[in-house]
C-alpha cells in the first residue's frame, strides 16, 4: 500500500529576489533591466519518509560516514531547481527529490549547491555525489556518467506574449533562439541550424547563457525571439512572468531525465536507483512533482542509463 504522506506544503509566495541579469555570475549585476519573478518554493515533508535499511546498506562507507548527499544544481531552472526569496537558498523539485533520497539512504541530509550546468558533470565523483540538474539522458552523457531515469519531459518554445516577432516554430531558421549552455536544447538548436543550412536556408542564431534567466530577460526585453527549454521549465517561465510570455508551438522531443553519478561509482549509483525506486514505488516522487505542478512528468521505473 503506497503511504499516505503528508505534505508540508509551506508555499512561500513573493516576488522573487532573482535578478535576470545577463550575466554569468548570478551574483553579479547587469546591463539588462531586471525582471521580477513571481515564483513559489514548496517543500515535502521528509520527516514522513523513512529509512530503508535494505537501501542504507548499498551506499559507500564514504558517503555514511559523511551523512550527506551532495547535489549540485544550475539554480536557475525553475521549477525543478532555483532560489528562493533570500537569492541563495535552492528550491524546486530536484531540490526536495535529493533530500527524500538521501532520508531512504539513512543519510542525515541531502545539500544542493549550486554550479555552472556545464561544469556539473566534471565535478561529480569529486566535489560532489550527484547531479540532479534536469539532466537530458543522452549517449553522450551516457559515456560520462551513469544516469538514472525519474522523469520525461519535453521540449518548448516561450515567446513574447502576442508573438511580436512572429516566430514560427515549425520554421525556425534565421531566428535567434536563447538556451542555456551545455542542456539539451542547445543541441537541439545546434542540429536545427545546421539542417536549415544545409537547405539552403538562413542559420538559426543560437544564444547559449549558463543562466536561463538570462535568456528570459532577453525574450521579455525583445532582443530574442524565442526561448527553448524544458516545456515544465517554459510553463514555469510563462506563469511566474505573469503574462509576459507566451507559449509557442506544440511540445516537442520527449525525452528522459536522470540523476547523474560519477560513471566509477558503482556502489553510490546502485543505492540512488534502489532510493529512487522506492520513490516512485510509494508515491512519494509524484507527490514533490506535483508541488510544482509536474506530476505527469514522473516516471515508475529508476531505469539505470536507458537507451535512446
Amino acid at each position: 500500500m503506497k503511504a499516505q504522506k503528508a505534505l508540508a506544503a509551506i508555499a512561500i509566495t513573493a516576488l522573487s529576489a532573482l535578478s535576470l541579469a545577463a550575466c554569468s555570475d548570478p551574483d553579479q549585476g547587469g546591463d539588462d533591466a531586471a525582471l521580477q519573478l513571481e515564483e513559489q518554493a514548496k517543500f515535502f515533508d521528509i520527516d514522513s519518509i523513512e529509512t530503508q535499511p535494505d537501501i542504507a546498506a548499498l551506499v559507500p562507507a564514504a558517503v555514511q560516514e559523511r551523512g550527506v548527499l551532495r547535489n549540485a544544481a544550475s539554480t536557475d531552472y525553475a521549477p525543478a531547481e532555483f532560489r528562493d526569496t533570500d537569492g541563495q537558498t535552492p528550491v524546486g523539485y530536484d531540490i526536495e527529490i535529493i533530500k527524500a533520497l538521501a532520508k531512504v539512504m539513512g543519510l542525515n541530509e541531502g545539500t544542493t549547491t549550486h554550479a555552472e550546468f556545464a561544469t556539473i558533470i566534471p565535478s561529480l565523483g569529486s566535489k560532489f555525489d550527484v547531479g540532479a540538474s534536469s539532466f537530458t539522458i543522452t549517449p553522450e552523457r551516457l559515456e560520462q556518467v551513469n544516469m538514472v531515469a525519474y522523469v520525461e519531459v519535453g521540449s518548448s518554445y516561450a515567446v513574447k506574449a502576442g508573438n511580436p516577432s512572429g516566430f514560427d516554430p515549425a520554421d525556425v531558421c534565421g531566428s535567434t533562439i536563447g538556451v542555456q549552455t551545455g542542456t539539451y536544447q542547445q543541441t537541439l538548436a545546434t542540429e536545427m541550424s545546421d539542417q536549415c543550412v544545409a537547405d539552403g536556408k538562413e542559420a538559426i542564431n543560437v544564444m547559449p547563457h549558463d543562466l536561463n534567466t538570462d535568456n528570459v530577460t532577453k525574450l521579455v526585453g525583445g532582443q530574442y525571439d524565442a526561448v527553448l527549454s524544458d516545456s515544465t521549465i517554459t510553463d514555469w517561465a510563462i506563469e511566474s512572468t505573469n503574462g509576459e510570455l507566451e507559449q509557442a508551438g506544440e511540445v516537442i522531443e520527449s525525452e528522459a531525465q536522470g540523476i547523474a553519478i560519477a560513471k566509477d561509482d558503482a556502489e553510490l549509483t546502485t543505492a540512488v536507483q534502489a532510493a529512487m525506486q522506492y520513490l516512485m514505488d510509494e508515491g512519494i516522487l509524484e507527490e514533490i512533482l506535483d508541488l510544482y505542478g509536474a506530476g505527469q512528468a514522473g516516471l515508475t521505473e529508476a531505469t539505470l542509463n536507458p537507451g535512446k
